[in-house]
């Protein structure tokens, strides 16, 4: 059983805030490197790969570990960036409490509350930091009220910075009154409210100490320290510290804060893993000494030296190098080399995991992130990491023929390393779709293509995958004959046609009677009927929700045969339809956009220009969510056009609805475009 030393943190923000610089002062504070890391001069421990010095920002999350007062503190550094959320969900899962960066110029933003919501969705404990304090404009108690502001009082100043700006040179503790009482009148005034309303939140979490509290009693450092130890783990006070990351002030309040007050990994409560023999139930494991093994895969890396590097997070028991384990959400066994701990690029080989920690695996033959892995005698299974759903696509084609043999394999070793990137084939369209979070995402991946893999591609807009209907209904013949010496081709068939309610699915009836088409043939002419409807009659758009019946037809008993009755069910579904008064459809998204109240204005109007219908609103900490409806045609280029409208501070999400006929004069256009197509081919 762990001994209470290892803690877990995620480093979350919105971007440009200075959280990775954040990261790499605290290995430099706490001796884990022996220089200052530096995301502007590319010699960031935690920002290491080539696209991120280049670009200055993070892509991917970045594994750190340190020591600090006798505790080991693994860090996990995720980007600012929305395109890359998927890092932060699975650094979140993997993790007992959060490290939410807020910059000390602008505040709270929309990046900082989509990662906070996604923290209190998970009921795990978080420390805030105010960044950049030593920049121009910036500027404490601003951002402390934005916090406050955006959620709730229960964030709790710890520390107070002395000086603003140029002049800000250092943070003293708010639980040290003597250093309080050093500083001039109007920062000593401001700084014992700020301690007032701390020691205020550390009596409420204590019945005893309210009572005390209320009766004027002073309360001692202790008491004060072990109530609000008690408050931020039960998530009723949010501890808010401050400084430069940049300039490393700050830093060490910081890490006290961590290392005193952050859950360790074995306080948490029971393990909680579901059955694996009924996912819907879900199983509270007591931790063990010597209990027996279970991790979870949280991310998938390439290393280009070690290959592919798996990383667990162990929840029980330990694991040891040249070992192996079972991989419950696959079946399959693996064996395990070296075990690794790692400081960004940097690995150290170990030779156990222990409870709580998190490890890297190199070369699994079958572990993908969200695997869950155990001991074969004792199988317990996680719960699989739920990552978002891509919310833009672009067509993919490889430029040269040696570039169509490398990009299946490329494009493969990119899914399994970001669960956010997808890749898709639509047969109706016959294009190769790439997807994922943002244009900047999708950018990445392909620059890795080449970069990684030598691999080149063209890139374009998706086609829409329309599809056909018909509204009335029609009856019609198709009769195929044909005679060119020798035996013929005969087929006759009657078909009627009508809606199937919903606008979807397929039913055919036999409802021939004193076999007028013989048994044999009916399938042929409901394949006939199929192929058809595969092709549609349309604009080239396959056809649904269509209910038909053959009633009728002839036959010869010597010219019959199935190609005959099939090119017949095809002649006459293409009469009857035209006869139907057929309609195209289009996929229509259910789209959730999350946007500062300002802009609402906007974003209703742009909604209304793109065929869209608001479906209703959410209103929270000054930000709304708008739940709307439109046309996936209207939305490839909406991420970049949300964050033009919305100065980079919108986001959204789209999934799949429902399936609507498309009005009459975009119809009109895309059946000109598709026969203009056709004779151009």
């Amino acid at each position: 059983m762990a001994d209470g030393k290892i803690k877990n943190i995620t480093i979350i923000a919105h971007a440009h805030v200075g959280k990775t610089s954040l990261a790499d002062a605290i290995l430099f504070n706490t001796k884990a490197v022996d220089r200052l890391g530096s995301v502007d001069n590319g010699s960031s421990i935690s920002d290491y790969h080539a696209d991120e010095k280049s670009r200055k920002i993070s892509i991917t999350s970045s594994i750190l570990h340190t020591k600090h007062k006798g505790k080991i503190i693994n860090i996990i550094d995720t980007p600012g960036y929305a395109d890359f959320i998927g890092e932060v969900v699975g650094s979140l899962s993997a993790v007992d409490s959060a490290l939410l960066v807020v910059c000390g110029i602008n505040g709270v933003e929309v990046g900082t509350n989509r990662v906070w919501k996604m923290v209190k969705a998970q009921n795990k404990p978080c420390t805030i930091f105010i960044n950049k304090l030593d920049k121009e404009n910036s500027d404490f108690s601003k951002a402390l009220e934005s916090i406050e502001q955006s959620f709730g009082i229960g964030c709790i100043p710890l520390a107070y910075p002395i000086g603003k700006e140029a002049s800000f040179s250092t943070v003293i503790s708010l639980l040290d009154e003597e250093e309080i009482n050093k500083l001039p009148e109007d920062e000593k005034a401001k700084a014992t409210r700020m301690r007032e309303k701390m020691i205020e939140a550390a009596a409420e979490a204590d019945d005893a100490l309210t009572e005390k509290y209320l009766d004027g009693q002073a309360l001692t450092s202790d008491e004060i320290t072990k109530a609000l130890g008690k408050a931020i783990l039960s998530g009723k006070a949010v501890p808010v510290l401050c400084g430069s990351s940049a300039k490393n002030i700050g830093v060490d309040k910081l890490l006290n804060t961590i290392s005193d007050f952050m859950p360790a990994s074995d306080v948490m409560g029971p393990v909680s893993s579901i059955n694996p023999d009924n996912p819907e139930e879900e199983i509270k494991l007591e931790r063990k000494k010597d209990g027996p093994f279970a991790a979870q895969a949280f991310k998938t890396i390439s290393d280009p030296y070690v290959g592919q590097l798996t990383i667990l997070r162990v929840y029980l028991g330990s694991l040891k190098a040249d070992t192996g384990f079972y991989n419950i959400s696959t079946g399959n066994k693996e064996r395990i080399g070296h075990l690794y701990k790692l400081n960004g690029k940097e690995q150290e080989q170990i030779s156990e995991a222990i409870e709580g920690d998190i490890v890297a695996v190199a070369k699994l033959k079958d572990t993908s992130t969200s695997d869950s892995l155990c001991d074969e005698k004792a199988p317990i299974k996680f719960k699989a990491i739920s990552f978002p759903e891509p919310v833009i696509s672009f067509s993919i084609k490889p430029k040269t023929r040696s570039d169509e043999d490398k990009i299946s394999q490329a494009l493969h070793k990119l899914v399994v390393e970001d669960p956010t990137f997808k890749i898709s084939r639509n047969e109706q369209t016959r294009e190769e779709i790439i997807s994922g979070m943002g244009n900047l995402h999708l950018e990445i991946m392909i620059a890795k293509l080449k970069d990684n893999f030598g691999v080149d591609v063209e890139i374009g807009t998706p086609k829409v995958a329309y599809k056909s209907t018909i509204t009335s209904k029609a009856k019609a013949q198709g009769k195929y004959k044909k005679q060119s010496g020798g035996r013929g081709q005969y087929g006759d068939c009657w078909i009627d046609i009508e809606p199937l309610e919903g606008g979807e699915g397929f039913e055919f009836v036999n409802a021939i009677v004193g076999g007028a088409i013989p048994r044999n043939y009916v399938p042929a002419v409901e394949k006939g009927i199929k192929k058809t409807m595969e092709r549609g009659v349309v604009g080239g758009c396959p056809m649904s929700g269509i209910k038909v019946t053959v009633y009728d037809g002839s036959y010869h008993a010597v010219d019959s045969s199935d190609m005959a009755f099939q090119i017949a069910g095809g002649m006459a579904l293409k009469k009857a339809a035209a006869e139907a008064k057929p309609v195209l459809l289009e996929p229509v998204m259910e789209v959730d956009i999350t946007v500062p109240e300002e802009y609402m204005g906007q974003i209703s109007g742009d909604l209304s220009s793109r065929r869209g219908r608001i479906m209703g609103m959410e209103a929270m900490a000054g930000m709304e969510t708008v739940k709307a409806q439109v046309p996936l045609a209207e939305m490839f280029k909406y991420a970049s056009e949300l964050r033009s409208m919305t100065q980079g501070k919108g986001s959204y999400s789209m999934k799949f609805g429902h399936y609507e006929q498309v009005p009459g004069k975009i119809a009109q256009s895309i059946i000109e475009k598709y026969e203009q197509e056709k004779v151009a081919a």
